[in-house]
């Protein structure tokens, strides 16, 4: 053959014609990944899983109906750090010394060193690493006083040396670029660090007391703007995308962002624009950072061969306010119960929707239960990558229901997690709560079964299938399965793992009362 046939099949080889778009990739078993992961976002506040709800979402409906809607799709814990912990990890948080609540602006990283993550993972298998936006997993700050006592609270103040680079962050756990903040972004050290290295020194003191708008009083840098966060942070991500779009090396971008969680700040373009409250607002907002990712992928020419996921942390915070909401009849947790923080579906239970033109279905909606922590193993499938005892000990792969080659479940059990460090594990409909009450912030919280002494079962048990809403607890009617659920949840405890393989140590046992009521 000739030099211009071989130019022609070497370029024919590059580009897969799909739809009369040319599709750059490395072939659909090596597809750019885009994980796009909302902040404090409910069930409810996505049309596709609320046609009732009020706040309009187009663009993930359109990537709804371009792909595939779980429905019983949750988060590893009802609050934020845990669940990015179990995103990056594959593994569940509360194995680490993370046992409840979440971790500070100045907090350290609670990602161990040899700890093998997605990203590290992927470069393994040839693929370019990114993180832009939202953090929350700690990372080491160059701190001036050595005693580094108090950096978890969410109002620590240390002194820090902005002119050195963090250690331990999103460069030191596989992302070959990144760029973002440390916490919330109501969280200080207001500072924006790429490549683990302060963008600018933070010379000035901000803070709002406004109780949409909020965020604590701390050290800001001259180029961070709270309002303009979300579009400066998809801005970059769109600018990589492009960046990558003519490499031949696939990418994986890791899009953690910080809305619609507090501050609640929509830009003026988005103002009033849902009708229902800022709240409301910052979530069509957070819809049109999906638009915008969609767009460059399409005019890319990547979208084809782009697994592209959107979800949240957890669910909707009561600072979206609930009551304001229900005026005009939205409900961001849809049917069911309970809120962020909460162990009751209301907390962990949230939108995920998978768009992946050349492999997922379209317009197909899938009921298995799939959690968060299913990214790694997913990513190992897809890959190729034969997964070690010691990596992603509670994730399963979720590429048979994405690629529609079986519709049996991956997961016999799933273990959800509450602020406070409550317990509950699902098994097919049913559903056990190792504590009364929710867990968390809805009623009755633990402070409320205190002060008011209500005389409520140790445990709970519910049927979603018959009973989504979490009313009628089943903990006497049925003895034997609550048995059989709390047997198995001290073993996936106790074995450092969900997953078949080698039992694996976790961290911080001692003194961990949560589990006592489970493992006694």
């Amino acid at each position: 053959m000739n030099k211009i046939g071989l130019m022609l099949l070497g370029l024919l080889a590059g580009c897969s014609y799909i739809s009369g778009v040319a599709q750059k990739s490395a072939g659909v078993d090596q597809p750019n990944i885009i994980y796009i992961l909302a902040d404090d976002m409910g069930y409810g506040d996505v049309k596709a899983y609320n046609p009732e709800g009020k706040i309009p979402t187009p663009h993930l409906d359109e990537m709804s109906a371009n792909g595939i809607r779980f429905t019983d799709a949750h988060t590893s814990s009802s609050v934020c750090t845990p669940t990015r912990y179990g995103i990056l990890t594959g593994r569940y948080n509360w194995r680490t010394i993370l046992k409840k609540s979440v971790l500070g602006g100045y907090s350290k990283s609670l990602i161990k060193k040899n700890r093998t993550t997605v990203a590290d993972m992927l470069q393994t298998q040839g693929y370019a690493t990114a993180f832009i936006g939202k953090w929350h997993l700690g990372w080491d700050w160059a701190l001036k006083d050595a005693d580094a006592s108090g950096i978890n609270k969410l109002n620590a103040s240390p002194e820090v040396d902005f002119t050195k680079p963090v250690e331990n962050g999103p460069n030191t756990h596989g992302f070959d670029y990144s760029f973002g903040f440390c916490g919330s972004l109501d969280m200080a050290p207001y500072v924006y660090i790429e490549n683990d290295m302060p963008t600018m020194v933070p010379t000035k003191m901000t803070r709002s007391v406004d109780e949409k708008g909020f965020w604590r009083k701390g050290l800001t840098a001259d180029d961070f703007d709270h309002t303009n966060v979300l579009q400066d942070l998809t801005d970059k991500a769109v600018k990589y995308i492009g960046q990558q779009a003519s490499d031949e090396k696939p990418f994986f971008l890791y899009f953690p962002l910080p809305a619609p969680h507090t501050p609640i700040l929509p830009t003026t373009a988005f103002l009033g624009k849902s009708n229902t409250n800022m709240y409301g607002d910052f979530v069509m907002q957070v819809d049109d950072v999906v638009r915008q990712i969609r767009e460059a992928l399409r005019q890319q020419g990547i979208a084809e061969n782009t697994l592209l996921i959107f979800t949240s942390d957890n669910g909707c915070s009561p600072r979206a306010d609930f009551d304001e909401l229900a005026k005009v009849d939205h409900y961001p947790s849809g049917q069911f119960r309970g809120s962020k923080a909460d162990i009751y579906e209301g907390g962990h239970r949230v939108p995920f929707i998978v768009e992946w033109p050349a492999v997922a279905a379209k317009n197909t909606i899938s009921d298995q239960v799939i959690c968060t922590t299913d990214l790694f193993a997913t990513c190992a499938d897809i890959t190729g990558y034969k997964i070690k005892d010691s990596e992603g000990e509670d994730s399963y792969s979720m590429l048979p229901l994405i690629n529609g080659k079986s519709q049996k479940e991956i997961r016999e059990y799933t273990v959800h997690h509450s602020i406070n460090g409550s317990f509950a594990i699902r098994q097919g409909d049913w559903k056990l709560i190792a504590c009364p009450g929710s867990g968390g912030w809805s009623y009755p919280r633990p402070q409320d079964i205190k002060n008011e002494q209500l005389d409520l079962p140790d445990m709970q048990l519910y049927n979603l299938s018959e009973d989504a809403g979490e009313t009628n607890n089943l903990i006497a009617t049925y003895p034997e399965k609550a048995a059989e659920l709390k047997s198995a949840l001290k073993e996936i405890i106790l074995n450092g793992r969900s997953t078949p393989g080698k039992p694996q140590k976790n961290e911080g046992m001692e003194g961990w009362s949560q589990i006592e009521p489970i493992i006694n």
